[in-house]
């Protein structure tokens, strides 16, 4: 049976901008919109182009230059935006607008001082008036987490009657358990009147550290498109990373789901955001941090150098990854010593080995991490000349 595909909406350009102090101008955009296409997303958001005029221009200019995905713009349900918002898609060759409104009672009574049924019209309006603009309507149920089911079942219906194509129903703050928002997503396909004309797609935020795994949880529940950005980045402690999702899907495949990403530049692609923003990627981020694929401890260096895949899941060279890293440290045993030696040259013998292990643990308790100087200078004072000749 073929994979069902998972459509992977990015919103590094949206959502991860709002970041404080990773602001974008324009052509920088430009650049990682284009890589985003290049990577194989199905939508990319491109902006909120009501919320400035440097917004506005950067939806227009990626607009122009996106080849395959979709080009999509954020509004609020307020008929200006969408009209802006319907602007600035002018140029896309498939356009999406991205319309919502809160449903939980806590916006519902501190956000916007309204009923459920003021709700309940406002949405079904907002999209409505977005359907006259494009065929591609994007409903969002803003802390949908947070919100009752039976009433956001109620809302979706609405949309989808409204026009909608894609439902969003985003964990907003981060508060769902990953068998909650699962549970949620499923109550959704079997309670929403029209669920089979429309979408579900899943937005989490990463509060509690669960954005990932809520996610996934969304799309074995039914869910078929998932909203990230690239290395996770997005406000307060980030968005569902793209890389995570994608890698989780490909290493699990009796769920039958896939995308169409392209995994090979996962990594280059996760250089190019995080300098573009200056947002620094922590070393042990999954699959892309500069530690997803090294190795300092004996055992373990051990282990990878016998067989990778006795510590590793991934080969490295499916994300973009040239090879596993093994760094000497005073953890590191004789093999990772042999295999770092023999990469500058030194085919040692276990006798040789044995006299220059001991000279490197002086220098390995010294410093963080030994690099290849450290070791051809080992080498070099350790007597074995002679021996190596």
């Amino acid at each position: 049976m073929s994979n069902q595909k998972i459509q992977i909406f990015d919103t590094t350009l949206r959502d991860g901008e709002q970041v404080p102090g990773c602001k974008l101008n324009t052509d920088q955009k430009v650049v990682i919109a284009k890589r985003l296409d290049e990577l194989g997303v199905d939508v990319i958001e491109a902006g909120f182009p009501i919320s400035s005029p440097g917004d506005f221009n950067s939806v227009v200019e990626i607009s122009k230059v996106v080849k395959n995905a979709t080009v999509c713009g954020l509004t609020r349900a307020v008929k200006e935006d969408i009209a802006v918002a319907a602007q600035a898609l002018k140029f896309a060759k498939k356009p999406r607008i991205h319309t919502g409104i809160g449903t939980s009672d806590s916006h519902i009574k501190y956000k916007f001082n309204a009923t459920r049924e003021e709700i309940l019209q406002r949405a079904a309006e907002a999209v409505a008036y977005a359907k006259t603009f494009v065929d591609d309507v994007e409903f969002y149920a803003e802390d949908a987490g947070r919100t009752d089911n039976e009433f956001l079942a109620k809302v979706c219906s609405e949309a989808i009657k409204a026009g909608a194509t894609v439902l969003n129903i985003p964990d907003t703050t981060g508060y769902c358990l990953p068998e909650e928002y699962g549970a949620k997503i499923k109550y959704l396909t079997e309670n929403v009147i029209g669920i089979e004309k429309a979408i579900l797609s899943c937005h989490c935020h990463n509060d509690l550290g669960m954005a990932t795994a809520n996610s996934i949880a969304g799309v074995i529940n039914g869910a078929r498109q998932i909203e990230c950005t690239i290395n996770g980045i997005g406000e307060r402690a980030g968005n569902t990373a793209l890389e995570e999702v994608v890698m989780i899907l490909r290493q699990h495949p009796h769920l039958g789901l896939d995308t169409n990403i392209n995994a090979e530049l996962l990594y280059n692609t996760s250089l190019m955001v995080s300098e573009s923003m200056g947002m620094i990627v922590q070393p042990n981020k999954a699959i892309v941090g500069a530690n997803a694929f090294a190795h300092s401890s004996g055992i373990h260096q051990d282990g990878v150098i016998k067989n990778r895949e006795t510590y590793e899941i991934i080969d490295p060279r499916a994300v973009g990854v040239t090879e596993s890293a093994i760094v000497l440290t005073a953890r590191s045993g004789r093999a990772a010593l042999a295999y770092r030696a023999k990469k500058i040259g030194y085919d040692l013998t276990k006798i040789q080995l044995d006299i220059v292990y001991h000279e490197f643990l002086k220098i390995a308790d010294m410093k963080k991490v030994v690099i290849d100087t450290d070791v051809h200078r080992i080498i070099e004072t350790s007597n074995i000349h002679r021996i190596l000749a």
